[in-house]
């Protein structure tokens, strides 16, 4: 779960609103994406029941930077490539419904197991386990790399689309758009020493629990327990079964899942140095740069993670722009809730 304290401007005045049943849509003035209405220019994908799939068929594997890569991939070889992102406490399963819906449009999908999870393991045993953002986006980079993609319309949610953010920011000619659920998601240890209100504060007692030893412990021996707990609190209305959720919790199964979840939260609170060769990526990021490649952004209304308001963000995207609320009790794993919904902002943005 996972929003990160960023820093992002709010201007009211360049924003307006557009409404339609489902969904409510928010185009920036600072460039719309061709869609100048609520309803996504897709019409033509099947309605699909969340949960209909429930499993990718083999997974492949791949040696890219300091990973040998698990992913799942569907669509045509040839198709154009899209790059599905996962976030904490989640993995492949929740584009599940997703992929099928974009590979039946011709797309080719690829949806990668992030550094510690799954069935992604590190080369090296000598590496960091490291999970700061910077290498979580040089990774998607190497996976890239490795697959000979050279640009590729990337998503993703949580962790996901913080990866993505950054792709977007630092490498724009290897995204060629990108759908991003709560927004702009890019921040820096500094941001995360500023202090919140204390009901802001309250949202993270995660974070701080992970600062100790013990909470570091209490992952570790109840990682299960503690991510379906995650998973209820940032999604109070979707109703998820066992099997759903312990189709994503064997994930967490994997050797270094509690290193990296653990660094992954210290860091943000100055409490772990990240990997030096990170440092001139994390001095850059630091500075809130912008983002100019198409983008929707996303937000589910019964989101219960801590999340920006979409105002609070729209001026950081400076290319053709768009945000959509999706309606109907739609939490904070928006892909795996509404895949539909998730599947057309891809194609839409695709095609900005």
């Amino acid at each position: 779960m996972d929003t990160l304290r960023t820093i992002a401007n709010v201007d009211h005045s360049r924003r307006r609103f557009l409404r339609a049943t489902g969904v409510t849509a928010v185009a920036s003035q600072l460039g719309m994406l061709p869609s100048a209405n609520a309803q996504p220019v897709t019409t033509n994908l099947p309605e699909i029941k969340p949960g209909t799939n429930v499993s990718f068929g083999p997974l492949k594997q791949i040696d890219a930077g300091d990973l040998n890569v698990g992913y799942a991939e569907a669509g045509p070889a040839d198709g154009p490539p899209v790059i599905l992102l996962h976030g904490w406490p989640y993995d492949i399963y929740s584009f599940i419904d997703v992929a099928p819906l974009l590979a039946s449009a011709g797309y080719r999908v690829l949806v990668p197991y992030l550094r510690g999870y799954g069935a992604t393991r590190f080369l090296s045993s000598d590496t960091p386990r490291s999970g700061q953002p910077a290498a979580a986006a040089v990774d998607a980079i190497a996976f890239m790399d490795a697959l000979k993609i050279r640009k590729a319309v990337i998503g993703g949610f949580d962790w996901g689309a913080r990866t993505a953010n950054i792709i977007a920011a630092l490498w724009p000619e290897r995204c060629k758009a990108m759908v991003s659920v709560s927004g702009y998601l890019i921040g820096s240890q500094e941001a995360g020493k500023m202090p919140l209100p204390p009901a802001a504060e309250l949202q993270w007692w995660y974070q701080f629990y992970f600062a100790t030893e013990h909470g570091r412990a209490g992952y570790d021996k109840y990682r299960h327990d503690f991510s379906k707990l995650i998973w209820q609190l940032a999604s109070p209305k979707w109703n998820f079964d066992d099997a759903t959720y312990d189709r994503s919790a064997a994930a967490f199964d994997n050797p270094d899942h509690v290193a990296i979840v653990i660094h992954n939260y210290r860091w943000r609170l100055d409490l772990a140095d990240g990997e030096p060769k990170y440092d001139d990526i994390e001095n850059r990021l630091a500075q809130g740069p912008a983002i100019g490649v198409p983008t929707i952004t996303m937000e589910g209304d019964a989101n219960g993670a801590p999340h920006p308001e979409p105002s609070a963000y729209a001026k950081k995207f400076n290319g053709k722009y768009e945000h959509r609320t999706i309606t109907g009790g739609i939490g904070h794993n928006l892909p795996q809730e509404a895949p539909r919904a998730f599947a057309e902002a891809i194609i839409d943005v695709a095609d900005a």
